[in-house]
């Protein structure tokens, strides 16, 4: 079973920034889809994932909404996926999940789904207020 560690949780004010981390210990991420997922005050996680990211070719797809304010990325010698949120607004607060799905698809935005992650941290809480 894959292992993850979220990390980089906190509270910021409205157009501040966070960077947060998703780790493995026990599995290369370089073989896998990993993403990030939101779970927004009183709802379940959203279906859509924020972004993912290719652990092969390091390939990503992020969701429209956050476009231009919010970036995936992958650090293979530290086997750490981030994401890298600036901007923020209090629609961004929730708690933030990274997940692994033990495929690799070239169809990432297929991919970028809830119900395609076979493994999932235990989420890292993201306040934004002012």
């Amino acid at each position: 079973q894959v292992q993850l560690v979220e990390s980089g949780r906190g509270l910021v004010q409205p157009g501040g920034s966070l960077r947060l981390s998703c780790q493995s210990s026990s599995y290369n991420l370089g073989h896998f889809t990993i993403g990030w997922f939101r779970q927004a005050p009183g709802r379940e996680r959203d279906r859509d994932g924020i972004s993912c990211i290719s652990g092969d070719d390091e390939h990503t797809n992020i969701k429209d909404s956050v476009k231009g304010r919010f970036a995936i990325s992958m650090d293979t010698a530290k086997n750490t996926v981030y994401l890298q949120m600036d901007g923020l607004t209090s629609e961004d607060t929730g708690v933030y999940y990274c997940g692994v799905a033990g495929t690799i698809s070239r169809n990432l935005q297929a991919m970028c789904d809830s119900r395609a992650m076979d493994f999932w941290g235990k989420g890292t809480p993201v306040t934004v207020s002012s």
